[in-house]
């Protein structure tokens, strides 16, 4: 009797898409972007990032910046376009998750605030944007947003 033998893979994963909001001075003429200072959890807290999150199912990534931003900064923003990297994707943060990084401005009037994720915000230019310790997910997209501002 011949045997055969199935080989089952493990599918490859689908990557959960994450926003993050590169919140600019201008849409049209950057020359600064808010940097927020992550307060939990205890791996990450002190280090910079963009405010942003997990994509719900059924939402747009820019719907979700929307109410992202609004829950973490207590601000309405008008979001632009996406950032993606020299290939035309987007970034990876793990084997689970990628980012999707939008370009936004806060809506007139608006003022974002600090709230429980992040202890400060910071406004920098392309000279500065440096000056603070990024998490990893986003410091790839430094470059590319450098050349921008």
């Amino acid at each position: 009797m011949r045997q055969l033998r199935l080989t089952v893979r493990a599918p490859v994963p689908h990557r959960r898409l994450v926003v993050g909001a590169i919140l600019v001075d201008d849409l049209d003429a950057p020359s600064r972007v808010l940097a927020c200072r992550r307060t939990r959890p205890a791996a990450i807290a002190g280090r910079w990032e963009f405010p942003g999150g997990k994509v719900e199912p059924g939402e747009t990534p820019a719907a979700a910046l929307v109410r992202e931003v609004a829950e973490e900064l207590g601000a309405a923003i008008e979001v632009g376009a996406e950032l993606r990297d020299a290939a035309g994707g987007r970034w990876p943060i793990d084997e689970r998750y990628e980012l999707a990084l939008l370009f936004a401005v806060v809506a007139p009037g608006e003022v974002p605030r600090a709230g429980s994720d992040h202890d400060e915000l910071r406004w920098l230019s392309a000279d500065t944007l440096g000056s603070v310790d990024w998490l990893p997910s986003d410091t790839q997209a430094l470059p590319r947003l450098q050349a921008l501002l």
